[in-house]
């Protein structure tokens, strides 16, 4: 009877912790500045990896690297690299349509002097308190390139 009851308690255990570990999934903010297109493009290609891999994802673009996200966007930004013929832009127009979350930096647009709707689809201004609260998340990674 002891040895049944002990391992009805572990079973029990190990049921009670299945939702716990659900909520563990892994969060990762990238925070993109940069202007260099390389760098551009490898943030967006391990965010997408990341996103792959079952994380949530969520990209912040502030000053330069808010330019992937204009409509009319730099040359850089919109170029095919080496090795797969992938741009900045393009992977990042990837990610969104593969679920992960985009947004310029909430001063990004009125510095540039426009406003949303020179934003590519899918890409949203940021609410710093929103963003405040996944940079500080219990399971969140950043990246900032």
């Amino acid at each position: 009877m002891r040895k049944l009851l002990s391992a009805a308690t572990i079973a029990a255990a190990s049921l009670c912790s299945l939702p716990a570990q659900a909520s563990d999934q892994a969060d990762l903010v990238t925070v993109l500045t940069s202007e260099e297109p390389q760098t551009q493009l490898m943030s967006m290609v391990l965010t997408m990896q990341a996103l792959k891999q079952g994380a949530s994802t969520y990209v912040l673009l502030c000053g330069p690297g808010g330019d992937l996200a204009l409509k009319d966007a730099p040359e850089a930004a919109t170029a095919p690299q080496k090795s797969k013929g992938m741009s900045p832009q393009g992977l990042m127009q990837k990610i969104i349509a593969s679920g992960g979350t985009v947004e310029v930096c909430a001063i990004y647009l009125p510095n540039k002097g426009t406003d949303a709707s020179s934003l590519i689809d899918g890409v949203t201004v940021a609410k710093p308190p929103a963003m405040a609260s996944r940079l500080l998340g219990e399971h969140t990674r950043i990246l900032s390139f």
